[in-house]
């Protein structure tokens, strides 16, 4: 077996308003293994950096706010063939003072209404912990195994989860 080293840590948030999440379609930036998705903004942290800290400033960078009620949800590690484990601190947030700014050097910014993020072009495993999210789940460790698009594995709070059952949305097919 292949021994790799201890992945990053980085943050990824959602801002909600209105109903709506804030997301990120990435297209800016070169070399993204999130190329072409939708996801909250976030990054990865810095050296002494708390997952607050690295909350507050990937943030403020990617928007121009400054969040004062926020929410750690869950930890998500985030593992990719090829590429070094992202152990991802999920937050949300409803308070935030600034202005917006749309100018983000990584994506677009949009708000999504919450109904029509399965629309959008996601991680698959994305769809499990917007449903979490939603479910107003406790605090939850969620690990995504993928080999490139494909998810390949689940595990939710230690335990295998048949994601596909998990997002059917009532009618026997699984959600977009």
């Amino acid at each position: 077996m292949e021994k790799s080293t201890v992945g990053t840590l980085t943050t990824l948030c959602y801002l909600e308003q209105d109903d709506k999440f804030l997301m990120m379609h990435r297209i800016k930036k070169k070399n993204d293994v999130n190329q072409d998705k939708w996801i909250g903004v976030g990054g990865h942290a810095e050296a002494y950096e708390s997952p607050e800290d690295c909350l507050l400033r990937e943030t403020f960078e990617e928007t121009g706010l400054t969040l004062t009620d926020y929410r750690f949800r869950g930890i998500v590690t985030f593992a990719l063939k090829g590429v070094e484990t992202q152990y991802m601190c999920l937050y949300t947030a409803t308070g935030w003072d600034g202005e917006l700014d749309y100018n983000c050097r990584e994506g677009v910014l949009e708000w999504i209404p919450k109904d029509k993020i399965d629309d959008l072009e996601l991680w698959v495993g994305d769809k499990v912990f917007f449903k979490l999210l939603a479910q107003e789940a406790p605090f939850f460790s969620l690990k995504l195994t993928y080999d490139g698009d494909t998810l390949e594995e689940c595990v939710l709070d230690g335990k295998a989860l048949d994601w596909l059952k998990f997002l059917d949305n009532g009618c026997g097919t699984p959600c977009k």
